[in-house]
């Protein structure tokens, strides 16, 4: 059984992806002793880090005492491999997922608007001083808005 739950590299992927990837890896494994994940990835190593601290926090929680004793080698995993890596919104996602887990974030399905962007202080990334941002606005991975420079 071939599962595909790829996002594009360097995002998030949207929480209710995330929770149905560690329910497919959570069913699977139930499902026979002989069953085992592999987990597939192209691109940098932050999206395997996405799902197996995902699952580390899904499997604390559903999994069986089998499944729990596979919890040390997962997270030595994670510890040496993935955490070097993994851009600061992955790393937020996973917090997001363990507060939802825990039940102590709950999901707001209201629509969000971005209004206005302040920047306080001017950063200074080119040699001469300043910077030129610009604006890039996604919705459902999809860019919606690219401002000017």
């Amino acid at each position: 059984q071939v599962l595909d739950f790829g996002w594009p590299d360097l995002h998030t992927p949207a929480l209710e992806k995330i929770c149905s990837i560690c329910k497919a890896m959570d069913t699977w494994l139930n499902a026979a002793v002989h069953n085992v994940v592999v987990l597939h990835n192209k691109g940098n190593r932050g999206r395997l880090g996405v799902v197996v601290a995902a699952y580390m926090h899904y499997s604390n929680i559903s999994a069986s005492a089998d499944q729990a004793l596979d919890r040390f080698a997962m997270k030595r995993f994670y510890e040496d491999k993935v955490v070097p890596v993994g851009q600061p919104s992955q790393k937020r996602y996973i917090h997001y997922f363990s507060g939802l887990l825990s039940g102590s974030i709950k999901m707001n399905n209201k629509p969000l608007f971005l209004h206005h962007v302040i920047m306080h202080g001017i950063p200074n990334f080119e040699s001469k001083g300043g910077c030129r941002p610009f604006l890039k606005i996604y919705q459902a991975m999809q860019p919606v808005y690219t401002s000017g420079i």
